[in-house]
């Protein structure tokens, strides 16, 4: 794997034989592809992708994956794979798919190829919310 070009949290390596779960990016079942060509890879841009993962939804708490800290890093790979380490609020969460799925439609417009490597060390916690992640909890009811 290549160096991260995000900011991921401290410790947040990739702890060795933790799952690795490739999520493919494509136009198939997206139809925001069909009106954005996928960009070459010097045009992609961290900053981007992060942005649009915040249309990822964890579908347990309705808030964004960036803002509720699940994602721990991102690193785009010689062939223009873009991988990123993220985390769930628990390991048990059957959710994983859908998390995937979204992730892969969000970037669908900016990439070509996706794969998640779900990390479970730092283990997520509150303090990962960003602050706009708390006000969005606060409106939902959550005393955060």
């Amino acid at each position: 794997m290549s160096e991260p070009t995000g900011a991921p949290a401290p410790g947040a390596e990739n702890p060795a034989g933790s799952p690795v779960t490739t999520a493919p990016a494509g136009p198939a079942d997206n139809p925001m592809a069909a009106q954005h060509a996928p960009a070459q890879l010097s045009d992609v841009d961290v900053a981007a992708i992060e942005e649009a993962l915040r249309d990822v939804i964890d579908p347990e708490l309705g808030i964004n994956v960036v803002d509720l800290g699940l994602l721990y890093g991102i690193a785009i790979e010689p062939d223009g794979t873009v991988v990123l380490d993220m985390t769930l609020t628990t390991a048990a969460c059957p959710l994983t798919d859908v998390i995937e799925e979204q992730a892969s439609q969000a970037l669908a417009y900016i990439v070509d190829k996706v794969r998640i490597q779900w990390v479970w060390l730092p283990p997520w916690g509150p303090d990962k919310i960003t602050p706009e992640g708390r006000e969005q909890l606060r409106a939902l009811g959550f005393n955060v």
